[in-house]
């Protein structure tokens, strides 16, 4: 039994959701450009579910570039309108669009000038009637079996809550930077470092100059410990890379004639380099790419910043 209500509840919301893409109109283009266009704050507000779901649409906002902050309607009637300003614009979240205290907000809202789009099941209802763009989140029917519950209704908000942002982040041309520059904690954070924040720096570096000898390098690959040395000119600047398995190799090949071979020698010439300020990720994606352990980290001008290493990405669960 239970098995049976839980399947047609999700087919109930999958529906929901299946008939919004037909909803979309001139409308939804609209909203986005007038939040777009918004100078101030982009503020949601909903009573009941629908008010849990514009927090949520809210914080979506505000995580994909769109400075946002949700505005309880009764806490609003209660001294929280001054947080409303000229410049700021509104989502209305009502399912009927009469609720009560939402359209006791419409006075200020006019006032201000501010625009107002609303996420309603009615286009003809008052809340419809005094907004900018109204965006259609109506469905068949409701997932509860009483047909009462807020279900498949705050489904089809919180799903065309997404879509207005992710259309908004792709017109401001939201970049996985921006997204890493708001998200510096948890997992999202650790996905989103930067090279710089991982690397090995300044002493820790390895590196050998051109002419040094096999001796000098399994001394400055043991003393780094990271299986690698890079190889600089005079002014820092990245001519090569040697890996643990480059010297085992060429041991194997020359036997004692090794001992006097530079660097130069036996370096792999312009190896795979990446910039500091590029994320961890693209470190991660170019060490499997190219079946490598390490990545050079280098300035504009070719001088050797850094090094990161694949068991640095391990380390920070990147993987």
């Amino acid at each position: 039994m239970s098995l049976t209500t839980a399947r047609k509840v999700l087919e109930i919301e999958a529906r929901a959701l299946a008939d919004l893409p037909q909803r979309l109109n001139q409308d939804f283009e609209k909203a986005v450009e007038t939040l777009l266009a918004c100078h101030g704050r982009v503020v949601v507000a909903g009573m009941g579910k629908s008010g849990l779901i514009g927090q949520k649409i809210s914080a979506t906002l505000s995580s994909t570039g769109t400075p946002s902050f949700f505005l309880h309607p009764a806490e609003a009637l209660h001294g929280d309108l001054g947080r409303l300003v000229k410049g700021d614009a509104l989502i209305a979240l009502s399912y009927s669009g009469e609720s009560e205290e939402l359209l006791r907000l419409l006075d200020t809202v006019k006032r201000l000038a501010i625009p107002l789009i609303s996420l309603t099941g009615d286009s003809s209802s008052t809340l419809a009637q005094s907004s900018d763009a109204v965006i259609d989140v109506g469905i068949r029917q409701e997932a509860c079996p009483l047909g009462l519950a807020p279900t498949a209704s705050t489904t089809a908000m919180l799903a065309m809550g997404d879509a207005l942002a992710m259309a908004l982040l792709e017109k401001r041309g939201f970049t996985e930077e921006d997204y890493a520059a708001l998200h510096p904690g948890g997992d999202l954070g650790v996905k989103l470092r930067r090279v710089e924040n991982v690397m090995h720096a300044g002493e820790a570096i390895p590196r050998v100059s051109a002419g040094a000898g096999l001796t000098e390098l399994i001394y400055e690959m043991s003393r780094k410990g990271l299986g690698h040395t890079a190889v600089v000119n005079g002014q820092g600047r990245l001519l090569g890379i040697i890996s643990d398995g480059d010297l085992r190799r060429a041991l194997e090949r020359d036997g004692e004639r090794c001992f006097r071979l530079a660097a130069s020698d036996l370096m792999t010439p312009s190896p795979v380099t990446i910039g500091r300020k590029e994320l961890a990720t693209k470190a991660l994606s170019l060490m499997e790419a190219r079946r490598i352990t390490a990545l050079v980290v280098v300035d504009a001008e070719g001088r050797v910043e850094g090094v990161v290493h694949l068991h640095d990405l391990w380390s920070t669960e990147m993987i």
